[in-house]
């Protein structure tokens, strides 16, 4: 990965190799690149532990790592993923809050090891960002509404359809 010109780096508590296989699993354009394990045993753990993993997801490299538990997610960073269709919303979506995630509002999720995500269809992007100042209130007003993301909620909202 140094390659690359930056990397997200996510810090678990513990599950750095779970989550990414999980995201892995799920996005397409994704897989493990490496696992570096501890040679020795160490203060915090055990020979063999890991440490690190590192993976892309969507095509973009992260690197997780497990580090002390004061490492918690929150909401001041999430990822956007960007969908085409209500099946893909609703994989992503069903996967992200399945084991423990849990919905927010506004196409917002929390996956189960705490990491925030955004379902964000194109269609409500594009609406989002319409020329047209009514369009998007009214785009912007059906989604105030969601929390999974309706896309057909939203292209009725396009198409002047108060929610």
């Amino acid at each position: 990965m140094p390659d690359q010109p930056m990397a997200t780096c996510l810090w678990f508590a513990s599950g750095a190799e779970d989550a990414g296989e999980f995201y892995c699993g799920l996005f397409p354009d994704s897989e493990i690149l490496r696992v570096d394990r501890a040679p020795d045993d160490y203060p915090g753990g055990l020979a063999g532990t890991v440490l690190t993993i590192s993976f892309m997801i969507l095509g973009r490299p992260f690197m997780a790592m497990n580090g002390q538990p004061e490492g918690d997610f929150t909401d001041a960073v999430s990822f956007q993923v960007f969908t085409e269709a209500q099946e893909e919303t609703d994989r992503y979506w069903d996967a992200l809050t399945a084991d423990g995630g849990s919905e927010m509002a506004c196409s917002w999720c929390k996956d189960r090891f705490g990491v925030r995500w955004q379902i964000a269809p194109k269609v409500l992007m594009d609406g989002l960002g319409h020329e047209d100042p009514d369009t998007r209130s009214r785009v912007f007003n059906a989604m105030m509404g969601m929390v999974k993301i309706d896309h057909a909620g939203i292209e009725a909202a396009l198409a002047g359809e108060d929610a």
